[in-house]
């Protein structure tokens, strides 16, 4: 697989990983943490804000190996 294609892949998975940890994250901070004052609200949407960050990490270091 050249650079090209991992790129291609790497774009849509990274798209589609943001959209559904988007909802999940949503969800999760509807159900659990709104409600319990700044004090703990702040740092679980700190947490939940860079969360996404190590799985996109991968991903484009995936996709940015180079051909061999």
């Amino acid at each position: 697989m050249n650079i090209r294609q991992r790129k291609m892949i790497g774009i849509t998975s990274t798209i589609i990983a943001l959209i559904v940890y988007t909802l999940v994250a949503m969800a999760i901070g509807g159900k659990f943490i709104i409600g319990y004052g700044v004090l703990i609200e702040l740092p679980a949407f700190i947490i939940l804000g860079v969360g996404w960050l190590p799985l996109v990490m991968v991903i484009v270091r995936w996709m940015s190996r180079p051909d061999p």
